[in-house]
């Protein structure tokens, strides 16, 4: 097996409400059909070609009032680019705003600390908030004592993961208890090894793309 760095202490995540709801919009965005340039099909552009060719030959060949019915085809064209890309876009945010618009970002997260070892994602909290790691997601894992509490998320234990510019999510199953996990790509330039953690996951879950489905009900 490759050699990988790994942290010595756990990194502080340091994540804001802003930032969580932000991961939450680009998962939500990729997950989304493209509403760039690239996702028209070759019919369409096709289509918009000859609308456009045939428009522009009559603004040159004919006179007079006739010729309005062609800027108008190329009028629909523009409006049929930008409802097709922009429109698109403004539909699936205000689409996900709506469908977030009463989450909020988790207490453990303000205070979360997140290293990587060999053997899977650690998280730290300070000794003072006892209450995290009461928490759903929590519950069932391995604590180690100190100036700070432990939990270990097995790389074993993640059953899917995706990414985005500048996210990973991973969704896992400890002794029967579910969680997911964003961790920011920013934390790289703290020395969080990105592309070990990026690697381990892959090792587990070859292929991309969150799957709640793939969690077991608890018992």
């Amino acid at each position: 097996m490759a050699l990988y760095p790994y942290t010595l202490q756990p990194i502080a995540l340091n994540l804001t409400e802003a930032e969580f709801h932000q991961a939450q919009y680009e998962l939500f965005a990729s997950a989304s059909p493209s509403f760039g340039l690239s996702s028209f099909k070759t019919k369409e552009w096709v289509v918009m070609a000859v609308v456009v060719i045939l428009a522009i030959a009559g603004l040159v060949f004919v006179t007079g009032y006739s010729t309005i019915i062609f800027w108008l085809m190329l009028v629909a064209v523009v409006i049929y680019v930008l409802v097709r890309t922009l429109g698109f876009k403004w539909y699936v945010k205000r689409e996900f705003e709506k469908q977030v618009a009463d989450q909020e970002m988790p207490d453990e997260m303000r205070q979360m600390k997140l290293g990587v070892q060999k053997h899977g994602l650690v998280m730290a909290m300070p000794v003072n908030q006892p209450e995290m790691f009461n928490s759903n997601q929590m519950r069932g894992m391995q604590m180690r004592a100190g100036k700070t509490q432990q939990a270990v998320i097995p790389w074993t234990a993640v059953k899917s993961w995706d990414e985005t510019d500048d996210y990973i999510f991973m969704m896992f199953e400890v002794k029967g208890q579910q969680g997911s996990q964003i961790v920011p790509k920013r934390l790289q330039a703290q020395k969080f090894p990105i592309d070990t953690v990026r690697q381990h996951l892959q090792e587990v879950v070859p292929v991309k793309g969150l799957n709640p489905e793939s969690l077991q009900p608890p018992a």
